[in-house]
């Protein structure tokens, strides 16, 4: 099986993705801690994943 990695966006730390990863898929890096989505798997791509925002009950 073939092992993912990406950089990180917020510390340029290596990131193993885990293995079955999906796109829009929510991970943490090992070095920071930041909240990561995977945003693309060909060619794999990470982003900071967006704040979650309280609607409320609206």
């Amino acid at each position: 099986m073939i092992t993912l990695t990406a950089q990180c966006p917020e510390c340029d730390a290596d990131v193993r993705l885990p293995d079955g990863v999906m796109q829009n898929e929510l991970i943490s890096c090992p070095e920071c801690g930041v909240e990561l989505e995977v945003i693309s798997l060909a060619p794999v791509e990470l982003a900071l994943a967006p704040d979650v925002e309280e609607d409320w009950g609206e």
